[in-house]
C-alpha cells in the first residue's frame, strides 16, 4: 500500500514539474502533463508499485531559444547531500546544460545548499516533492503571473517613467517566484480580476 501511495505522490509531482517547466517556456509534451495515474504506473512503477526516480529525469529545450536547455533530476536520497549534488553536476557538465532543477523526497543538507549557492557556471534550483504535490499557480487565490522579458521590462519603466526601486517587490523565496524561477531584477506582471475594470495589472520586481 505504501508503494501505491508513493506512485500516486510521484505522479502528482511529475505532473507539476512538467507544468512548471512548460510555464517557463520550455518544450513539454502535453501527454506528460495529462497522463493519468494508471498510465504513469504502467510507465514508471514496478509490479509492487515502487518507482525508480531516475526514470523520471528529463531535459528539454526552450521554445524560443533551442540552445537553452534545462535538466530535471529526481533524487531518491531522503536527505540530499554533496554526493548527490556532484552527481547532478556531472550530468549537467556531460550534457553541456547550464540550468538544472533537483527534486527530492525529504530535505537537503546545508552543505548541499552551499553547492547550489557556490555555482557560478550553472543555475541550480531545488524543490522538495512536498512543494510540488499541488501546482500553486492553479489555486483560485493566485492571480495570473507573467514574467517580462528584458525588453518588456525596459518598455514598462520607460512608459511609466519609473526606476526599478519604485516598483513593488517580490522575494526570490516567494512560492510563485520560485515556480517561475525569478531572479533578482526580473519583473513579473500580475493580472487580477476587478469588479469595476474587469481586470487590472500590477508589476513586481524580484529582489
Amino acid at each position: 500500500m505504501a508503494e501505491q501511495d508513493e506512485s500516486a505522490r510521484l505522479w502528482k509531482v511529475n505532473r507539476t514539474i512538467h507544468e512548471l517547466v512548460k510555464d517557463r517556456g520550455f518544450q513539454v509534451s502535453d501527454d506528460e502533463i495529462n497522463m493519468d495515474l494508471a498510465t504513469f504506473r504502467s510507465h514508471y512503477a514496478s509490479n509492487l508499485g515502487s518507482v525508480d526516480r531516475s526514470q523520471l529525469n528529463f531535459f528539454t529545450n526552450h521554445k524560443n531559444n533551442p540552445m537553452t536547455q534545462i535538466f530535471v533530476f529526481f533524487s531518491d536520497e531522503k536527505s540530499v547531500g554533496v554526493k548527490t549534488m556532484r552527481k547532478m553536476l556531472t550530468i549537467l557538465e556531460e550534457k553541456n546544460i547550464m540550468q538544472g532543477i533537483i527534486v527530492f523526497p525529504g530535505n537537503m543538507t546545508p552543505s548541499a545548499r552551499k553547492v547550489i549557492s557556490a555555482m557560478t557556471n550553472f543555475a541550480l534550483e531545488e524543490f522538495a516533492e512536498a512543494d510540488l504535490l499541488v501546482n500553486i499557480t492553479h489555486h483560485t487565490l493566485v492571480p495570473k503571473h507573467e514574467v517580462l522579458s528584458p525588453k518588456e521590462k525596459k518598455e514598462l519603466l520607460e512608459t511609466y517613467r519609473l526606476k526599478e526601486t519604485q516598483l513593488p517587490r517580490i522575494q526570490t523565496a516567494d512560492p510563485v517566484a520560485r515556480y517561475y524561477g525569478l531572479k533578482r531584477g526580473m519583473v513579473v506582471k500580475i493580472t487580477r480580476p476587478s469588479e469595476t475594470a474587469g481586470r487590472y495589472a500590477s508589476y513586481r520586481i524580484c529582489f
